[in-house]
């Protein structure tokens, strides 16, 4: 039996690849032509493995919620309809009917309550694929079987043919003919060498022959008319336009810097003229972004002045209530007077309920569709089958909104406490219950009921109103009826800062401060703070001088010394221990690198060795002094310098001075001072070179942007002239060799010529000798003619 091959089955890498280049090649309508290429494939299976899969417009990424939502609620509306579907959601029809199926399977197994991570629509071992024009494509094996290799061979080979299907065919009849054309050729070369001439007969072509005559030629009359406007005018050459670059035309990346530089010097325009809008080109906004309008808040409904009463309240109370626990009174008076007021009341009230669960829609649509395929027939008659709520608005489902519920209006301070439970019970009678009234001002909590609930009465009504206010007395009546005997042995607290707020009371409360006044104010005292600060501080500190960062004390001289310590050693010892101690106490309060005012974030004492600097202060502690002191030693150093000034006969010394930079001998100076000199002298030449290459930097930087074009235009030209100068040469040697070959030539002709001469010579005499024995064969001819 013949071998049957059936067409279809998995679709490999190779097959893949062949079918885009040959739709490539023959487009979307030939799928005949291109299943040609594919032996095991149709022209079905071809079309459809393209619209399904290869097709680049297909979109493979993951299915979102919302084009779920989208697909079951269209498939409700238009079940079994795929291909009205896919192009809705933007996938494809197999896309929409796989997920679909797959979506339903899992909505069963969340009925049956299995949960299982292999996909349900996943084909079992052994099970032959519906579809596979939609699945992706097996890997090629490593050892191709010989119909996959000459399949692939053929298919390359056909793909490669651009000169259509009859190419093998038309190039085979051309060479054909060329071998006709040059066998016929080679007869006529024969025949004519044996001189045998055969004229070529030309084959008669129907119409004009273009060859031969003019089509469309009108003779002109007989006569004679004057040419001189038909003579040809020779222009003269422009060899100015001949050069490499005019014959090549504008290159490409000249026409792009040319519209750069435009660009460039059109955005300097604008720049210059309308800044605003350059920039927004610059930053890529192609409009201006609209000015945001002002934020205009309501007026408040609790002003800054009930918040201040309602906060020294609760202050007050919570101080009392304090006093009298820390007192040991104890009984129901002031348990009653002094309630707590920290808790708030009714917490679980007033917490933020949670937002309702949301339900899922997809897994609701599935089970409603899982449901009314699996439904029963009508005829066995009872319930209809339950199904969730659905919506048939529209194509578009519709989506959920989570919003968090408004929990104001069931807070208690809102909702009135007649409605409420838990709350503050009121009197017998039911008043009439205005829900939803805001009230004017901060409630207070207080336990007592000082405070009327303003938002219960209805005060449009005056017998309902004077009915309130009698209540009101004769509940307070019997509220001072029932308290207690009086003890009078209560204690009076003051505040803390009771001064400052007889102040606060006593200044202009009509004036309220603006609170960037407020905050400049503060600022202002805190720097005012801040340079008095700095100013106890020394001259070092403020000037933010360098410091060392540890202390020699070696330089001290010992007390107990042999020869004994003059009064001015003495003096000078003194000082160098305060000038230590001043060094101690700066490196642990005021470490090098803090700025003056302590405005770096630095912690005075903790830095690197502040243990040994705090050691040295327990032991020589630093002494500061008050303003008094230190200007009464500032005086006494000015007078001893005036007299040391006098004593040494100097005066000021100028600040010009230091800028002179004055020379002197080098015998004169020392080895340390040469040294320093040549390390200075050598810190400037390096500091120059630095200057100077970075200028010959800038420069060569610049030369190159302004002579890059010339240069390059300079390299072209000597590339130029030595090719050119390289033809010279060539020419000068093709010169010399022609006129030595000349040479030769003229020394040779004269020789080929008598050749020649002797060679026709001998012919000739040849040829006179065969046309006598020419002659004589004749008259034998003739004679034997007329003899028989």
């Amino acid at each position: 039996m013949p071998r049957i091959m059936i067409k279809g089955g998995v679709w490999r890498n190779t097959e893949d690849e062949i079918l885009k280049a040959a739709v490539m090649k023959y487009g979307k309508n030939q799928w005949s032509r291109i299943a040609s290429l594919l032996h095991r494939k149709s022209a079905k299976q071809c079309k459809a493995r393209w619209y399904e899969w290869l097709d680049p417009s297909i979109k493979k990424t993951e299915w979102s919620r919302e084009e779920e939502e989208k697909l079951l609620h269209l498939a409700k509306l238009m079940p079994t309809q795929w291909r009205t579907i896919a192009p809705i959601i933007g996938r494809t029809a197999a896309q929409c009917l796989e997920h679909y199926e797959f979506l339903l399977d899992k909505a069963a197994q969340r009925d049956n309550e299995e949960e299982t991570a292999d996909d349900p629509r996943k084909l079992k071992p052994g099970e032959i694929d519906p579809n596979p024009e939609t699945k992706p494509a097996r890997p090629d094996p490593i050892d191709m079987d010989e119909d996959e290799l000459e399949m692939l061979s053929e298919a390359r080979a056909r793909l490669a043919n651009t000169q259509g299907k009859k190419a093998k065919r038309k190039a085979r009849e051309k060479q054909l003919e060329e071998a006709r054309r040059l066998a016929a050729l080679q007869k006529r070369r024969e025949l004519r060498a044996a001189g045998i001439e055969i004229q070529k007969k030309r084959k008669k072509k129907r119409g004009v022959d273009y060859n031969a005559e003019i089509p469309f030629e009108k003779k002109p009359a007989a006569g004679f008319y004057d040419t001189s406007e038909e003579n040809y005018q020779a222009l003269d050459a422009d060899f100015r336009k001949l050069r490499q670059q005019d014959l090549d035309g504008e290159l490409r990346s000249e026409k792009e810097g040319r519209e750069r530089k435009k660009d460039r010097q059109q955005l300097k325009r604008k720049k210059e003229s309308d800044l605003p809008s350059a920039i927004l080109q610059t930053s890529g906004v192609s409009e201006f972004t609209k000015k945001r309008s002002k934020l205009v808040l309501p007026a408040p409904q609790i002003s800054d002045t009930e918040l201040e009463e309602v906060v020294k309240v609760g202050q007050a109370s919570e101080i009392a209530r304090q006093t009298a626990e820390e007192s040991g009174i104890t009984n129901s008076a002031s348990s009653t007077l002094l309630s707590e007021y920290n808790v708030t009341n009714n917490s679980i009230a007033l917490r933020t309920p949670k937002t309702p669960a949301a339900q899922d829609r997809i897994l609701q649509e599935a089970q409603n569709l899982m449901a009314l395929t699996n439904v029963d027939t009508p005829l066995k008659g009872g319930l209809n089958t339950p199904l969730h709520e659905s919506d048939f608005t529209g194509v578009t489902p519709q989506r959920q909104v989570v919003q968090t519920p408004n929990t104001v209006l069931s807070t208690p301070f809102r909702t009135p406490s007649h409605g409420a439970e838990g709350l503050t019970p009121h009197s017998g009678m039911t008043p009439k219950p205005v829900v939803g009234v805001t009230p004017g001002r901060t409630p207070l909590r207080d336990k007592l009921n000082i405070n009327p609930e303003e938002g219960m009465a209805d005060y449009s009504d005056p017998s309902y109103t004077k009915h309130m206010e009698r209540e009101s007395r004769e509940n307070l009546r019997l509220g001072l009826m029932g308290l207690p005997a009086p003890k009078n042995d209560f204690e009076i607290v003051l505040p803390e800062n009771a001064e400052k707020e007889l102040e606060d009371h006593n200044a202009d409360d009509t004036y309220i401060e603006d609170a960037a006044d407020a905050d400049a104010r503060k600022q202002s005292i805190r720097e005012m703070e801040r340079i008095k600060a700095l100013k106890r501080m020394h001259k070092a500190v403020q000037k933010d001088l360098p410091r060392p960062s540890e202390v020699n004390e070696t330089i001290l001289r010992p007390l107990n010394v042999e020869p004994p310590l003059t009064d001015l050693q003495k003096s000078e010892e003194l000082i160098k221990k305060e000038m230590i101690t001043m060094l101690h106490f700066d490196l642990v309060h005021h470490p090098y690198g803090e700025l003056p005012g302590g405005k770096k974030g630095k912690v005075p004492g903790f830095g690197p060795g502040s243990t040994e600097h705090l050691s040295y202060l327990e032991h020589n502690p630093y002494e500061k002094y008050s303003k008094e002191d230190i200007k009464k030693a500032e005086e006494l150093l000015a007078q001893e310098m005036e007299v040391v000034k006098q004593g040494m006969g100097h005066g000021e010394l100028s600040s010009e001075a230091y800028n002179q930079n004055r020379y002197t001998r080098a015998n004169l100076a020392s080895k340390k001072d040469r040294i320093e000199s040549l390390e200075k002298r050598l810190e400037i030449n390096r500091g120059h070179m630095t200057t100077e290459a970075k200028r010959a930097a800038k420069m060569e930087k610049k030369l190159k942007i302004l002579l890059g074009g010339y240069q390059s235009r300079a390299m072209g030209l000597i590339k130029q002239l030595n090719d050119l100068w390289d033809q010279i040469e060539q020419a000068h040697l093709e010169l010399r060799t022609f006129e030595e070959l000349k040479k030769h030539e003229d020394a040779a002709i004269p020789r080929r010529l008598e050749c020649l001469k002797e060679d026709v010579q001998r012919q000739q005499e040849r040829e006179k000798e065969l046309q006598q024995r020419f002659a004589e064969f004749m008259l034998d001819k003739e004679a034997f003619q007329s003899k028989y």
